[in-house]
């Protein structure tokens, strides 16, 4: 028979009292540590990120576009007339001289209307020719009767002396002098006009012959400027090169000004390079510039800023400044590079990937003895190509990761194993 025990009811809600109170006492505590408790930082592999430390020194601030190599002396090659692509020559990456036939046209009309011309020519010089024999034929007639005249004169002018004398011993009388007389006079002044007739009849026959001969060269200039457009049916490339664009085809026909084709000289190149708008306006004329063109790179120099803005990009030519590495040739991709200043004793780092100039970004900086790095905010300064100004937030010798670090924005602080 089971005897009860006194007290133990007591105890047993004792007991559950105090548990129930630690519990209330507990819990909080519990929570409120665990709130003061730091975040287990991430795990980073070091050999994925792109470290980089804070340096002190001489910083060269760039500029960088990719662009291509072009042809600095280009030779479009238009149609100097209507025809229809008769054959094709040459193809585009053929060397060239100036007198290389590339290609020839056909123009039936032309060609008719240059024999048209060809025969007027003929025409007018026989015409000038039956001009001539015909003025000289008039001249030696005119000629022919100033002689007569001048005989006549001479004869009467005899006979008056004669008459003169004979009159003056009276051996005739003074009717028949009187006569003599007025025959002299009267052919001498028909021997005078005659005279004029004659200069003014050798300049009127040099006047037509010089008029004829001004009607046969105007026929030679439109005969040869038809010949000259028949001949240039023969399209030549006009300069030495390459044969760069030739995009027409056979049986093709195209009009005056039409461009057929373009020769370049391949050894004379420039680069034209995309630039940033934003960029481009530290960029001036004269300014150094190094152009990769992945087989060696070339010393240059700006010597065109285009004003449009195109795509959000400005081009700039540079010329280039000694040899051109091998395999250089025309429309080739190229990496140029613009020296825009030159700054000393200055803070400096490598860029990161999204720090820009003149901003402030959050970088993870490198506490140095661990594996761990923080985040700190940096404000940057004037920006190049490969670096960037460091104003504030790092120290020289300060190492921090440059590489996208987006994937741990939520983290203040990371481990790299």
């Amino acid at each position: 028979m089971d005897v009860p025990r006194k007290g133990v009811r007591r105890n047993r809600i004792i007991k559950r009292s105090v548990a129930v109170l630690f519990l209330f006492i507990a819990i909080p505590l519990a929570t409120w540590g665990l709130r003061q408790m730091k975040p287990a930082a991430p795990q980073v592999e070091r050999a994925s990120i792109w470290p980089d430390k804070v340096k002190r020194g001489s910083m060269r601030i760039d500029r960088r576009g990719l662009g291509t190599l072009v042809p600095e002396e280009i030779l479009w090659i238009p149609a100097i007339t209507d025809g229809r692509v008769e054959k094709l020559i040459l193809r585009p990456g053929a060397r060239v001289s100036s007198n290389s036939v590339i290609m020839e046209l056909s123009n039936p009309e032309l060609q008719l209307a240059m024999l048209d011309l060809e025969w007027q020519v003929r025409i007018a010089e026989a015409n000038l020719k039956d001009l001539q024999v015909k003025l000289e034929s008039a001249d030696l007639d005119e000629k022919a009767r100033a002689a007569q005249l001048q005989s006549d004169y001479v004869q009467a002018k005899l006979k008056y002396d004669r008459d003169e004398k004979l009159a003056k011993e009276g051996l005739t009388p003074d009717l028949t002098l009187q006569l003599s007389k007025a025959a002299v006079e009267e052919l001498g002044r028909r021997f005078e006009l005659e005279q004029k007739r004659l200069a003014i009849s050798g300049e009127s026959m040099e006047a037509q012959l010089a008029s004829q001969r001004v009607q046969i060269e105007k026929s030679r200039a439109a005969y040869r400027l038809k010949k000259e457009q028949y001949e240039g049916l023969k399209i030549r490339a006009g300069t030495d090169g390459v044969l760069q664009e030739m995009t027409l085809q056979v049986g093709q026909r195209v009009t005056a000004g039409t461009i057929l084709a373009k020769v370049a000289q391949p050894r004379k190149l420039k680069a034209e390079l995309k630039i940033a708008e934003t960029q481009a306006k530290d960029i001036r004329i004269g300014q150094k510039a190094v152009i990769d063109t992945r087989n060696g790179t070339v010393d240059g120099a700006v010597s065109r800023i285009d004003p449009a803005v195109v795509n959000g990009t400005v081009t700039v030519d540079v010329t280039l400044r000694g040899p051109l590495p091998d395999g250089a040739r025309p429309d080739l991709s190229v990496d140029g590079t613009i020296e825009i200043e030159r700054t000393d004793n200055v803070l400096y780092v490598g860029r990161p990937v999204f720090g820009q100039a003149g901003s402030i970004a959050t970088l993870f900086r490198i506490i140095p003895g661990t594996h761990e790095a923080v985040r700190v905010q940096v404000k940057f300064g004037r920006g190049s190509v490969n670096t960037i100004e460091v104003l504030d937030g790092l120290r020289e010798g300060d190492e921090v990761i440059l590489s996208d670090m987006s994937a741990w924005d939520a983290y203040n602080r990371i481990r790299l194993n």
